[in-house]
């Protein structure tokens, strides 16, 4: 189901709208908490919070460019191991997909959720994140979104995550209830999508008007998908180019330290026991001397093109392309490059994209027999 609705313009301004919103439905009775970005007290940051109380939601910004994690981590500590009250959770679309891919694999739920998702303006790096929020304050989220959504001078699709930039997904197909952004008339109020009968619901209980579909919103939604497509194949074009050989993926990942914060950022790498922090790779003293002198010169830290290989076998039929990866390399590595053109050949070999349906297993959990015959010895 897609079925449209509009909250009256209540307030000034677009978030002053959603915080009234998002109050609304945690007033309802089966709502026990809220999981949405908000600002820190401590500081001028926004981080996922786990919110109880409407009131606290004056400090709701769902529209601020900040995103160090990917709540759907969060999500998967409030869920898999049960609840006894439904939780919403303001997410992104990437963050959406992963919250999916985490409940396919085991490691989050779905039934005590009610997902609300936003159309997704992007994010800013982290360093350039906090130089913004410094610089506007409380109100740098309705200063990006108009931004964002006008073309105006100070932030541009160039300053956005790389991850963004080439991020086809900007609505969430999977969410119960959809904040619309794009192609729609914001002065008249806010316009929220029903995509299950859980979201209708919870919309007409908070007296939401039903309305027509806007007219704008197709099209505008899909010429920036196409946007999005053509610096995506872009990327990709470029990043197999520099990584199409053993000696320049060994370039492309020269900085790598072996901090594994790339593995700890992932929504989808959810061990709890890497084989990478085991005795397997605590190699003798003795060990590195042999291979030092066999190769003449071996980079310190060793094993780190087996890390990622090892990350991308594992991870890329689950990678949502996110970006958490490049936000927390302290060395700037390009690994949401890296990690979604990898992904991007390797689901389509399945036919599967990460996030898209509950209904769709994870590649490597179904074997079929009539599966790739096409590979030599394999069917004859």
């Amino acid at each position: 189901m897609a079925d449209w609705y509009r909250l009256d313009r209540q307030g000034e301004d677009l978030l002053t709208d959603i915080r009234q919103f998002l109050q609304s439905v945690l007033a309802q009775d089966s709502i026990g908490a809220m999981l949405v970005p908000r600002y820190l007290p401590e500081q001028n940051t926004v981080m996922p919070a786990l919110v109880s109380r409407p009131e606290l939601l004056q400090q709701a910004d769902p529209l601020a460019p900040a995103f160090a994690v990917n709540s759907a981590k969060n999500l998967s500590q409030l869920t898999r191991k049960g609840l006894n009250a439904e939780i919403a959770a303001v997410m992104r679309p990437c963050e959406i997909r992963a919250h999916v891919e985490l409940v396919k694999l085991h490691q989050s739920e779905q039934e005590p959720v009610v997902l609300i998702g936003m159309d997704c303006l992007g994010a800013l790096p982290n360093r350039a994140c906090r130089d913004y929020m410094n610089q506007h304050r409380e109100g740098a989220g309705k200063t990006f979104c108009e931004a964002m959504l006008s073309g105006q001078e100070g932030v541009q699709t160039a300053d956005l995550n790389s991850a963004c930039r080439i991020c086809e997904h900007p609505v969430a197909e999977s969410a119960d209830i959809q904040i619309a952004l794009y192609g729609v008339d914001l002065d008249s109020g806010l316009f929220l999508q029903a995509r299950t009968e859980k979201g209708a619901q919870i919309l007409e209980q908070i007296g939401a008007k039903s309305v027509k579909a806007p007219e704008k919103r197709e099209d505008a939604v899909k010429a920036l998908i196409d946007e999005r497509i053509a610096e995506r194949d872009r990327v990709f074009a470029e990043t197999e180019e520099a990584i199409n050989s053993i000696e320049k993926l060994s370039a492309y990942l020269a900085g790598c330290i072996n901090c594994y914060n790339c593995r700890v950022a992932c929504p989808a790498c959810y061990c709890r026991e890497c084989v990478f922090t085991t005795d397997v790779f605590d190699h003798d003293p003795a060990q590195y001397m042999q291979w030092s002198e066999r190769k003449g010169a071996l980079k310190m830290p060793s094993d780190t093109i087996f890390y990622h290989i090892t990350r991308l076998v594992h991870m890329s039929t689950a990678c949502v392309g996110c970006g958490q990866c490049s936000n927390a390399c302290p060395n700037d590595i390009p690994l949401t490059e890296l990690f979604r053109t990898v992904a991007h050949r390797t689901q389509a070999a399945f036919d599967y994209e990460a996030g898209r349906s509950l209904d769709e297993p994870p590649p490597l959990l179904v074997f079929k027999e009539d599966e790739f015959t096409d590979i030599v010895g394999i069917g004859s």
